[in-house]
């Protein structure tokens, strides 16, 4: 049998534009003499489609667009995820399915027997599971057809399983040709290895031919990397499709000859997956272009550089917005890299305004001292120029704050958190110098002196980040820990790290809960994310994190840890942390 794996980017909720991307996959294999053509889970309403669920009319349409596709298939097969509607009237009223389509009609349809809920998946919401899924009988060739999360539930592969039923080996206890596996499967650091060892586990174990069809493309916070894959029965990998892009292959399942695995970098990962998801994000948003502020720092400069692979030079636009305490240096540095990248630049000082509000703002603030207010004053200015430019040229305005900054608060509230997408929200300030580093890899695009000076704000004399935060190395590692890990502080400085910086790190991480739901959407690249994947209460009781664990602290809404007074924002674009 001939195999054609449609690795396709859809639009949520864009059911004729999908539709067409089907269609147009399926008479590609036809031409190309497959048998049957593969696409990925829910490729005709996007995924995660989310409360579009519970819109009846949402899925009218998409059974309209599915029986359009039926009708237009012939000798070739044709497999499409959707969503199917019960008629039961206990239990959620719709599945995630997928239909084999043939001769003008729909020939079988199986459903998703594994709904997650953990992480940024919450399908139990909407969907009923299905009981049981039998092979299907396709061109003289048994095939077990399953959906994403059934092949992740293998005995002897997980310490800790999360089902207690295994879809995957009900079908093979039945002698199955062939096992399919459509997909939609986010990608973070690490999973694309983790997914290609299990699947690999899976047939080894069970001796028979597999063909996974991944979706790829950016949809809100997550990227979908694609990387399909396909095993003949003897356990040799027929085809590994491209990562972050489109791709179409055709697999003879008679093949012998193995393919060699391709291998990335982290960071060339990181940086695919970054101008994936910025590209996907504005397009189908349909705004025109991106909008970066420049400071001359790592953050906004890796941003800059990321925008400009995504959407081309002539769709990006910087600004730097010095103010008293910006150096020449970073302006020449935010010039210099809006040079190498051939991107418009312009500079607009924020000095005259700050007079202004100051001076407006001085009867009533009295004879208080200066302190964190007036720099967040040049913070706010700056989003306000942002977004004023943003609106007058229909610019996305992208963040540039790092997954570091946005867990201990490092940022201002209405200042650089002002934007429409956190494109690197999600990476540790360590990443981010090493993504400058790839970056420059064949030539200098990131001035040197950007990566090599300490990072600071500017909103202030000699100010650097250290002012403030643990060195970036251990403040990551923390992070990691905590946030990725789940580790308990306890755990952590029993693991070597040091006892003050943990609890402080801690500590702030709590109690920034409020500013981070008011951030942007930012795009997962790490196994936990702020955001969908990581959901914690903002008003709430916690274990006071000071060692005399007997006393109990309420954390309440606002109140700032050890230290996290003193302003900072790690790059300066446009803000610093808050105090409210």
């Amino acid at each position: 049998m001939r195999i054609a794996i449609a690795q396709i980017n859809v639009t949520v909720g864009d059911l004729r534009g999908n539709e067409t991307k089907i269609l147009q996959a399926y008479r590609k294999g036809q031409s190309e003499g497959a048998d049957l053509v593969i696409t990925p889970e829910l490729a005709l309403t996007g995924y995660p489609p989310k409360d579009l669920l519970l819109q009846s009319g949402f899925i009218d349409e998409n059974l309209k667009a599915l029986d359009r596709i039926a009708r237009q298939t012939e000798e070739c097969g044709l497999i499409v995820g959707y969503v199917a509607r019960r008629q039961a009237t206990v239990g959620r009223p719709l599945r995630n399915a997928a239909a084999l389509l043939h001769q003008g009609r729909q020939s079988t349809v199986r459903f998703k027997t594994l709904l997650p809920s953990y992480d940024v998946f919450d399908e139990d919401r909407y969907f009923e599971p299905a009981s049981e899924n039998s092979p299907i009988r396709f061109r003289d060739q048994i095939l077990g057809l399953t959906i994403c999360e059934d092949a992740w539930n293998q005995a002897g592969f997980w310490n800790r399983r999360r089902y207690s039923h295994d879809p995957v080996q009900s079908l093979l206890g039945s002698s199955c040709d062939l096992l399919i596996n459509i997909s939609a499967s986010p990608w973070h650091l690490g999973k694309r290895s983790l997914r290609t060892k299990m699947l690999q586990s899976l047939i080894e174990q069970q001796a028979t031919a597999l063909v996974y069809c991944n979706l790829v493309g950016g949809n809100d916070e997550l990227v979908f990397d694609g990387g399909s894959l396909a095993w003949g029965k003897n356990g040799a990998l027929l085809c590994q499709a491209d990562s972050f892009r489109e791709d179409f292959r055709v697999i003879d399942l008679r093949q012998t000859s193995p393919v060699e695995p391709i291998a990335y970098s982290d960071e060339e990962k990181i940086y695919s997956a970054l101008v994936l998801g910025i590209r996907d994000y504005v397009a189908k948003c349909r705004f025109r272009s991106a909008l970066i502020g420049l400071s001359g720092g790592i953050d906004s400069a890796v941003t800059a550089a990321l925008a400009t692979a995504a959407l081309g030079p002539e769709n990006t636009r910087t600004v730097a917005m010095p103010s008293r305490y910006s150096s020449p240096g970073s302006l020449k540095d935010a010039a210099r890299l809006a040079e190498n990248l051939n991107i418009h630049h312009e500079v607009i000082p924020i000095e005259t305004a700050f007079e202004s509000v100051t001076q407006s703002l001085a009867p009533a603030f009295g004879n208080a001292p200066e302190d964190v207010t007036e720099e967040n004053i040049q913070a706010r200015l700056r989003g306000l120029f942002l977004m004023a430019l943003s609106n007058k040229y229909d610019s996305l305005l992208i963040t540039t704050g790092n997954k570091s900054e946005l867990a201990v608060g490092y940022c201002t509230l209405y200042g650089d958190m002002c934007g429409g997408l956190a494109a690197i929200s999600d990476v540790p300030k360590t990443m981010v110098y090493r993504l400058a580093h790839w970056i420059n890899r064949d030539r200098e695009i990131i001035p040197v002196a950007t990566i090599e000076k300490p990072p600071s704000a500017e909103l202030r004399p000699d100010q650097t980040d250290q002012d403030f935060l643990p060195p970036y190395d251990v403040l990551d590692q923390i992070l990691q820990a905590y946030i990725v890990d789940l580790k308990d502080p306890e755990t952590i400085i029993s693991d070597g790290m040091p006892e003050a910086e943990v609890r402080k790190t801690v500590r702030l991480i709590e109690t920034n809960e409020f500013k981070r739901r008011q951030a942007a959407p930012g795009l997962k690249v790490t196994g936990r994310a702020f955001g969908m994947g990581r959901r914690m209460p903002i008003a709430r009781r916690q274990p006071d994190l000071h060692p005399d664990t007997s006393k109990e602290a309420c954390v309440p809404f606002g109140e700032v840890g050890e230290g996290s007074g003193t302003p900072n924002d790690g790059d300066g674009a446009t803000g610093h942390r808050d105090r409210l």
